[in-house]
């Protein structure tokens, strides 16, 4: 397709004669990138728009960032790099005038338990020093306040300078060196066990007592059980003495020697705790997570009342707060009682602990507090809480990559969120975008257009110049960036409610709603307003309820679009018995595999406290399946090819002519009306978006009995092309029967909305109240709250 430019010379960089002004990409083929070239102009905001999967993310973050962080870590010795992954050279023939790249996406923060909004940023770090320097009575010094630090005593030292000459005076009161509660190591809460959910204990453990997964006794396990001598592996466990069964279960590490060999025995609960409990539940395999919820019971810590923190770090107060009260304080309340700190010893400190809160509060995240752990947070939430790090940093001149920043934004806080980013070009750095919302675009000085499809449909730029001249060309975004969705001229009656009587989940207000069915009913309000508290907290887990959000598809890296929605099944079956053969083979996963990589396309090889490095298969070229099982064909293509098919491709291939598998139709159709016609049958799952993801799991619970369906913002990651599309699928949902609630910011969906539910009025403790119920009319009529008005502005009322 030929590529559009816009000839306006005002045009921010585009025609700057020094090439030390631009970012130059010279043939870049990474995923779906057909041969691109371009030039980004340094030192600007620019915007990367195109349908989903049109290679945006391909070009910013497979080309331009993969390559500055390959090149930033070949700057180390080479020392420092054989403790790194190594990176492979993006598909790219010529890339010039990169800067160091920061990313700043929506990967959630990680499942460590022990990870909170304060230990992610700055903000617990300082806190721990104004503490020890201010706290009374003083416990020691900042790591005295660490709930990851575990609390010793010691003798403390201190220097005193006599006559010109040091000396050294040993104070002989106890220094607290950790702040981690005791009693639950700094989790804050404690756990029990359920030892029949342990163990059958008419059982001896040879004869498979232990019910724990993974726990087999004809592995190590059985080896270092049996070699331990600490029991008899053929008597019941009903009949071990007192001092067998502690072994059992509670015997700390022990080093003992089997068969020559030196190893280490430990009891069955810490050694749990630390495979299992060590990291976020939610992260945990299907049957792993199903054997903690069964055999575990998890209770706030009664030392500490889940503050994670020791006696003595609570001890310690400055105006009446210990560390813990301000750490569980709305941050934008935390921001108002540092400012009225005034001490000025620490007065530097003050400064920048009040700039880093401030920021929270700039950001839309002033409803969070410091000790909510990261792991809670939505993907939204998370880029956001990476972008404070960033504000107040010194850098200039460096690449900051941002993946759809205004996910889980209230119109009202996008403009707050264009504004951090344009402060953040004006320092003198390069912003680069991929975002899809209008109100972004719009502060772009340089856009750049990918297309103009998905998949194999997309990978060439289509457009590089103004948002006016993207406004004027003739692209799928341009013809789409001024739609405005009109009100509904009228609304479907409801048939019936789902009552919420006193929700008081989170920030709730004892809230009363009725949650009309029958119809599409969109819950507003700006982040943090407690929209999922209301719907999460007390329509989800209801009798027929489905809820359909973004996170994350339990499964391993072998998991894909046709593993997860069962449409695998059909295919083998239909090679199988086209080819007179077992359906098996036609498995990754089981005896069709390819030897060498098991069936996996690529080889992960461990690197012990170093990242794991994969690399492609040389025995079946990333394929996955023998080569005797590709030689195998239906229509035409071998399994490794149909599982290479987008969806759309496939949608064909299985609707016509001996082909035709009515099974595989049906799932590959549900796909294709939720957007996902681009994905490929076998692309990992892992490395789907939020948006995709959630789309995926619509695509499958489709097929389900539910009779509730709820959506978390849906629109995440759709073009403005696609909103439509959505709409008329959310439209057949109820048409079938169903009733569908929305969480939702997009105008367009609050305009096609049969009644809306707005919370507010702000965030936080200054949210979790109904502040409208109506139709979308009602609302643009009233213009009573911040929804209202933003909805009256989008739709030209």
């Amino acid at each position: 397709m030929s590529i559009a430019t816009e000839p306006d010379p005002q045009s921010p960089g585009l025609h700057a004669a020094d090439s030390h002004d631009l970012i130059r990409v010279q043939g870049a083929r990474v995923n779906n990138l057909k041969d691109v070239s371009i030039e980004i102009p340094k030192r600007r905001l620019t915007v990367f728009t195109g349908v989903s999967g049109s290679g945006k993310s391909s070009l910013v973050f497979g080309t331009i960032a993969a390559e500055s962080q390959r090149l930033i870590n070949e700057t180390y010795s080479a020392f420092v790099q054989g403790f790194m992954p190594t990176l492979a050279r993006p598909e790219v023939d010529v890339l010039d005038g990169l800067t160091t790249a920061i990313l700043v996406d929506q990967e959630r923060m990680g499942s460590n338990p022990r990870s909170t909004v304060g230990t992610a940023t700055d903000a617990n770090a300082m806190l721990r020093i104004l503490f020890s320097r201010l706290g009374s009575p003083h416990v020691g010094p900042p790591p005295a306040f660490s709930f990851n630090v575990p609390t010793r005593k010691a003798s403390g030292v201190m220097s005193t300078e006599k006559g010109g000459r040091v000396e050294k005076n040993v104070v002989h009161d106890a220094v607290y060196l950790g702040g981690m509660c005791p009693r639950c190591e700094g989790m804050g809460s404690v756990t029990d066990f359920d030892l029949t959910a342990l163990y059958d204990d008419s059982k001896s453990l040879n004869e498979g007592a232990l019910t724990v997964p993974g726990y087999s006794m004809d592995g190590w396990f059985g080896r270092i059980f049996g070699g331990s001598g600490f029991f008899d592996m053929d008597r019941p466990i009903s009949r071990f003495t007192k001092k067998q069964l502690d072994d059992l279960l509670y015997r700390e590490p022990t080093k003992i020697k089997v068969e020559g060999i030196n190893l280490t025995y430990e009891g069955l609960i810490p050694k749990i705790q630390k495979s299992m409990l060590s990291k976020d539940v939610d992260a945990l395999q299907p049957h792993i997570r199903a054997f903690v919820d069964r055999a575990i019971t998890f209770t706030i810590c009664p030392d500490c009342a889940g503050t994670r923190l020791s006696k003595e770090a609570r001890s310690s107060k400055i105006k009446g707060l210990n560390i813990a009260d301000v750490s569980a304080m709305q941050i934008s309340d935390l921001a108002h009682w540092v400012r009225d700190l005034t001490e000025p010893s620490v007065a530097p400190l003050l400064a920048g602990l009040q700039h880093l809160l401030d920021a929270f509060a700039e950001i839309g995240l002033g409803y969070l507090s410091l000790d909510r752990p990261s792991g809670t947070l939505s993907g939204g939430e998370a880029q956001r809480t990476k972008m404070i790090r960033h504000l107040g940093s010194s850098l200039t001149d460096v690449t900051y990559v941002f993946d759809e920043p205004t996910i889980g934004l209230h119109p009202h806080d996008i403009e707050r969120m264009n504004q951090l980013l344009l402060q953040l070009r004006d320092k003198g750095n390069t912003v680069l975008v991929v975002e899809h919302k209008p109100e972004t675009i719009a502060i772009a000085d340089h856009v750049v257009d990918l297309g103009p499809g998905a998949g194999t449909g997309g990978g060439t730029v289509c457009f590089e110049g103004s948002v006016e001249g993207l406004r004027g060309s003739d692209t799928t975004t341009g013809r789409h960036l001024d739609d405005r969705a009109a009100l509904k001229v009228s609304v479907r009656p409801s048939a019936g409610a789902l009552e919420v009587r006193g929700g008081s989940a989170h920030n709730l207000q004892d809230v009363d709603v009725d949650i009309p069915l029958g119809v599409l009913c969109v819950i507003t309000g700006v982040a943090g307003s407690g929209k999922s508290s209301l719907i999460h907290g007390s329509v989800a887990g209801r009798d027929g309820v489905v809820v359909v959000d973004q996170g994350a598809i339990r499964g391993s890296r072998r998991s894909n679009p046709a593993t997860y929605t069962g449409l695998l099944e059909p295919i083998r079956k239909a090679f199988a018995k086209v080819n007179g053969v077992k359906p098996a083979l036609f498995s990754s996963n089981s005896e069709g595999a390819c030897p060498t990589c098991n069936g996996a396309g690529v080889i992960y090889t461990e690197l012990g406290v170093m990242a794991t490095v994969e690399s492609t298969c040389e025995e079946c070229e990333g394929k996955r399946f023998q080569a005797s099982v590709l030689e195998y064909t239906l229509g035409g293509r071998n399994i490794a090819e149909v599982l290479a098919m987008p969806v759309t491709e496939a949608g064909d291939f299985f609707g016509d002519g001996d082909a035709r598998t009515p099974a595989a139709h049906r799932i590959l159709g549900r796909l294709t009306d939720v957007g996902l016609g681009y994905l490929t049958l076998g692309q990992p799952l892992t490395t789907l978006s939020g948006g995709e993801r959630q789309r995926l799991k619509l695509a499958t619970q489709m097929a389900e009995k539910g009779e509730v369906y709820i959506l978390d913002e849906p629109t995440t990651g759709l073009h403005l092309a696609d909103v439509a599309q959505l709409l008329g699928l959310l439209d057949r949902l109820i048409e079938s029967g169903k009733s569908v609630i929305v969480i939702e910011h997009h105008q367009a969906v609050m305009a096609h909305a049969d009644w809306i539910i707005d919370l507010g009025p702000g965030a936080g403790h200054d949210g979790g109240r109904i502040v409208f119920q109506g139709t979308p009319a009602d609302i643009v009529a009233a213009r009573s709250t911040l929804t209202g008005e933003h909805l009256a502005a989008y739709v030209g009322s």
